[in-house]
C-alpha cells in the first residue's frame, strides 16, 4: 500500500504540494509541511482531518512555523469538502483508470496529473479557470464557435491519452 499526502489552497484550487511514501510517519509528515509552509508563504492556518498521522508532535510543528491547526470534526468528512473532492477526482480521473506498479511508478503518474490538474484542466468552481492560468500571450481568442484565422486546435495527450490538453496553434 502507498500513501498520497496532498497539500491543497482551497482559494485557488491549486495542489500546492504532494508526495507518496509507503511508511507514513509523523516524522515524515512534519517534513512536508515544511517543504509547503515557509515565511514567504501567507497561509493563515492548516486544515487537516483526525488521522492517526497527525500526531501531537505534528500540531506542535505547524504551530511552530506560526500557523493556526483548524481539525476536521470526528467522523465528518464534510467538513473537508475541498480535499476530499479532491482525493475524489484523483482517483476518478487518474487512479481508476491506471494502475501503479509501485511508489516509483505511482509518482511518475501524480507527477503528470498534478501538472495537468494545475494547468491544463479547466475548474468550474473557478468559473471555469485554471488553478495556474498561463502568462497571457498575444494569441488571438477564439469568439462563439469559430477559430480565428489560421488557426487551429492542438490537442496535447496527458498520461499516455487518458486526458488531453487542448491549445490554439498557427495553422501550416
Amino acid at each position: 500500500m502507498v500513501y498520497v499526502f496532498v497539500v491543497l489552497e482551497i482559494g485557488t484550487r491549486r495542489i500546492v504540494h504532494w508526495n507518496v511514501t509507503e511508511h507514513p510517519t509523523a516524522d515524515w509528515t512534519i517534513q512536508q509541511f515544511r517543504t509547503v509552509i515557509t515565511p514567504e508563504t501567507s497561509h493563515r492556518f492548516v486544515l487537516h482531518d483526525r488521522d492517526g498521522i497527525y500526531a501531537a508532535g505534528v500540531d506542535l510543528a505547524i504551530a511552530s512555523m506560526g500557523r493556526r491547526v483548524l481539525k476536521t470534526p470526528v467522523r465528518a468528512p464534510q467538513a473537508n469538502a475541498f480535499c476530499e473532492r479532491l482525493i475524489g477526482t484523483m482517483r476518478r480521473e487518474c487512479l481508476d483508470w491506471l494502475i501503479p506498479l509501485n511508489e516509483r511508478h505511482l509518482r511518475w503518474i501524480l507527477r503528470a496529473w498534478v501538472a495537468h490538474y494545475n494547468r491544463g484542466r479547466p475548474h468550474a468552481s473557478l468559473g471555469p479557470g485554471l488553478p495556474e492560468p498561463p502568462l497571457p500571450s498575444h494569441q488571438p481568442r477564439p469568439s462563439g464557435h469559430h477559430l480565428p484565422d489560421r488557426h487551429r486546435v492542438k490537442a496535447t495527450p496527458i498520461l499516455g491519452g487518458l486526458h488531453h490538453e487542448y491549445r490554439l496553434v498557427k495553422a501550416a
